[in-house]
This record gives structure tokens, C-alpha cells and sequence, in this order.
């Protein structure tokens, strides 16, 4: 339950003198939804928070940040059939998301299980690992929770294309930065709490 996004939409819509149906009216969407978000039993997505920044003339970080913070740790997990990559790649991300419980895999089968009893606000995947596509694998992941952002991370452009008609939100080429990364986590589809990432 995210508490402080539905306090301060509540707040914003208030001080507009928004029923929580006209504000839904305004961002095309029901009353109903309006209230979940306000009760911090759903969030909307960055797209949706774009668009109630516009109609409560808000500054859009103000909603977004409310949106990213948790009281949970996020869970970020990383997988790649090559455990050399994995050993070096893990403290670039532990860099960047101190926060975050990382977890690396180099089976998709473990993967699954992982996201099955956790859940995952990350998962950065490898696209070619052995028998198993990662664009299968982001496929599972999204289907155990449709609000797992999903970025690839491969060696091979030619695969960004297959990669977009997965559900997935980023792409990236190895080899890993801090800045690649850092440059994906601001277009996250469903925004989390980044803790003290490095800017």
C-alpha cells in the first residue's frame, strides 16, 4: 500500500476543489480508479501520472517521487547464463540502487521461482542464454506481475526490435555502466523507490 502517492493526490485534488469524479473525467479514467489510487491500493503508471500532473497543475516529480517511495525494499534481479558477467555486473547495479536487495541468476528457471514468492520491481535480463530466450522469460516475469519493469541487456542490437513486443520497458548494451543504468531507471514504466542511487 503506498500511502504518501494516495495522501497527496488526495491533497492536490482537495485543493483544486476536484470531486474525485471530475478528476476522473478529466484523465479519462472511472471514479472508481480514482478512489483505489486514493485509498493506496493501486498506483497509476508514469504515462497516468504525467497526465494528473497536468490537470492538478502540479510539478510531475512531486507525484512521481510520492509514487516511488515505499516502505518496501525494492527487489532488483538480474539474469545472465555467464556467471562472469553476473560477478562483475552485481556491484555496478548494487552501485547505483544501494537499497535494493539484488539478486543475480544464471537460470530463468530460478528466476521465475524468485519472482514467483518475491516481488520484483527489476529484472534486467539477458536476451540469448543457452536454450532459454530472455524474451520468454520476460514474458513469465510479466505474466507473475504486470508491474515488473523489464530491461534488456544484450550484446546484439539486432535484437531491440523482438525486445519492444515483450512488455518490456528499456534495452540495453553490454557492456553494463552506472550511467546506462541510471539512464534507465528514469524511464521506468512503474517508478520505485531508488533510495540512494547515485545521480
Amino acid at each position: 500500500m503506498n500511502t504518501l502517492f494516495a495522501e497527496t493526490l488526495r491533497k492536490l485534488r482537495t485543493e483544486k476543489s476536484l470531486s474525485q469524479r471530475e478528476l476522473a473525467g478529466q484523465v479519462y479514467v472511472t471514479r472508481s480508479t480514482i478512489a483505489r489510487w486514493e485509498n493506496g491500493s493501486r498506483l497509476p503508471d508514469a504515462m497516468m501520472i504525467t497526465r494528473l500532473a497536468t490537470c492538478l497543475d502540479t510539478d510531475v516529480n512531486i507525484l512521481l517521487a510520492a509514487a516511488a517511495a515505499s516502505e518496501e525494499t525494492p527487489h532488483v534481479i538480474m539474469v545472465d547464463d555467464r556467471k562472469m558477467f553476473l560477478s562483475s555486473a552485481l556491484p555496478i547495479l548494487e552501485e547505483v540502487l544501494p537499497y535494493a536487495t539484488i539478486t543475480g541468476f544464471t537460470r530463468p528457471s530460478e528466476a521465475i521461482e524468485f519472482a514467483t514468492a518475491n516481488r520484483v520491481a527489476l529484472a534486467i535480463l539477458d536476451i540469448e542464454m543457452g536454450h532459454t530466450s530472455g524474451l520468454d522469460l520476460c514474458r513469465k516475469l510479466l505474466a507473475i506481475n504486470p508491474r515488473t519493469n523489464v530491461v534488456f541487456l544484450t550484446a546484439y542490437v539486432e535484437y531491440s526490435f523482438d525486445a519492444w513486443s515483450t512488455g518490456a520497458c528499456g534495452f540495453l548494451l553490454k557492456p553494463l555502466t552506472a550511467e546506462a543504468i541510471q539512464a534507465q531507471l528514469k524511464n521506468l514504466r512503474y517508478p520505485f523507490s531508488l533510495g540512494g542511487a547515485k545521480k
